[in-house]
């Protein structure tokens, strides 16, 4: 015979599947459970230590038990940074990912924090700087509703962004179009990208920051964006929660030997 924090765990778990309790929504508070006869705190909090185990729920300070998007966000790859969706419309990179995902969004569910520190060694060598230079720092933490997805800090030379919008501490998007576009609008039209990512274990202030279940790993993004003639105007670092996620790519096979036959 199971015991009755499995019991407990099953029947809560057959509700989130079955819908009753959709994604987002927050589980009942343990003590409402223990007066409603399901067992004791111990039995109830066991229950949904289990179930956040299992991935269908995350539990923090503040904000509960809540049910965990089991569809994860689609984060497009090469799509994501189309000019016609930030130079000629507001559709920034993580509202793109949205809009494909057929998921709604609110312009504040991201937040912005702009400094200005020392450059460390492997943002100096993106940036062609100095380590210990000045650049700007561009830190965003991304929510879906209540519930963050992800980290994305951008940094900057100070020539290429002072008196922008990019450096304004306004919470949200850098304006319409978000950064790239304001790049664009000081001269500096990104052309190619170059991202590199890899899964590791989170560090106990991103399990915090990104109220990440027991055991999750999270993806860590390096990008590096240039214009035409190979300056660096943007080198950005993100952590994203594992299971939040999942990565699309689209993009034409190359053919260097044809290419090489033409020239």
């Amino acid at each position: 015979m199971a015991p009755k924090w499995r019991e407990l765990a099953d029947r809560l778990a057959e509700r989130i599947r079955s819908g009753e309790y959709a994604p987002g929504e927050q589980l009942p508070h343990i003590r409402d459970l223990v007066e409603a006869g399901e067992g004791s705190k111990s039995t109830v909090h066991a229950a949904y230590k289990a179930l956040e185990t299992e991935g269908l729920v995350t539990s923090s300070r503040g904000h509960g038990t809540v049910v965990r998007h089991q569809t994860p966000l689609k984060r497009l790859g090469i799509a994501r940074y189309d000019k016609a969706k930030w130079r000629d419309g507001d559709e920034v990179a993580f509202i793109a990912d949205r809009v494909a995902s057929g998921r709604s969004y609110r312009r504040n569910e991201q937040t912005q924090k702009v400094s200005q520190l020392e450059a460390a060694p492997d943002v100096a060598q993106a940036l062609g700087v100095p380590v210990g230079a000045k650049v700007y720092a561009r830190a965003r933490l991304v929510k879906e509703g209540e519930q963050p997805t992800h980290t994305l800090t951008s940094y900057y030379r100070p020539e290429h962004v002072k008196g922008t919008r990019i450096v304004d501490p306004t919470p949200g998007p850098a304006g319409r179009g978000g950064g790239f576009r304001v790049l664009y609008d000081a001269g500096y039209e990104i052309d190619h990208m170059k991202e590199e990512l890899f899964a590791r274990v989170p560090t106990p202030d991103e399990v915090q920051q990104l109220q990440l279940p027991a055991g999750e790993p999270v993806m860590e993004l390096h990008r590096t964006t240039y214009t035409a003639d190979g300056t660096v105007v943007e080198y950005a670092i993100g952590v994203h929660a594992a299971s939040r996620f999942a990565w699309e790519y689209d993009f034409k096979v190359p053919d260097s030997a044809k290419a090489a036959q033409e020239d």
